[in-house]
């Protein structure tokens, strides 16, 4: 009894492994045809919710037009980070070699996470990883299509960050000088 009960034990672990190696596979497989994302997103810091428009470019580029009062805007070039306060045309300078968006913004990076996390299946599929000095970031993936639908991460300045999206297209075309670093104040 205890034989058999142990053999079908072993079976069923065999196949959540199988499962769980299949859905990562089928996020890289979705990342792989994504050259660039325009999305909608929702930020939540501090318990302040932020809201706006952002164009990802593999790799490293990143543009977020938030919709508030300062005009704010974060721009991601390569090694580049740049918040912009367009009210009071200040602009704040960054580097990102030690932000965990690294990993996200840059798609080799990205897929390298995805097969080295721990997947969890909740309301979505939910991918944990540990980086190097001990930082969590959740990268989250929809469960029916595979698609990117935000993440959590603990920024430079110790803010936990949950970042959710809503892709409103794929692949489409984005000017380079979008990209464009401001010069320094």
């Amino acid at each position: 009894m205890f034989l058999k009960f142990f053999f079908y034990f072993l079976i069923f672990l065999n196949t959540s492994f199988y499962l769980y190696a299949d859905k990562k596979q089928l996020i890289i497989d979705r990342l792989l045809k994504i050259n660039n994302l325009t999305f909608d997103f929702e930020q939540i810091v501090h318990g302040k919710i932020e809201a706006g428009t952002c164009f990802l470019v593999f790799n490293n580029k990143l543009k977020c037009e938030y919709v508030d009062k300062n005009q704010k805007e974060i721009l991601i070039n390569n090694k580049t980070l740049v918040i912009t306060n367009k009210k009071y045309k200040k602009n704040y300078f960054y580097p990102i070699s030690k932000s965990p968006f690294i990993k996200i913004l840059n798609r080799s990076s990205l897929i390298t996470l995805v097969r080295e996390s721990n997947l969890e299946l909740n309301d979505n599929i939910d991918l944990v990883n540990l980086d190097e000095n001990g930082k969590k970031i959740i990268v989250f993936f929809q469960k029916d299509s595979y698609e990117l639908i935000g993440w959590k991460i603990v920024d430079q300045l110790q803010n936990e960050i949950y970042f959710s999206l809503k892709i409103q297209s794929i692949n489409i075309e984005i000017k380079d000088d979008l990209f464009k670093i401001p010069p320094p104040n």
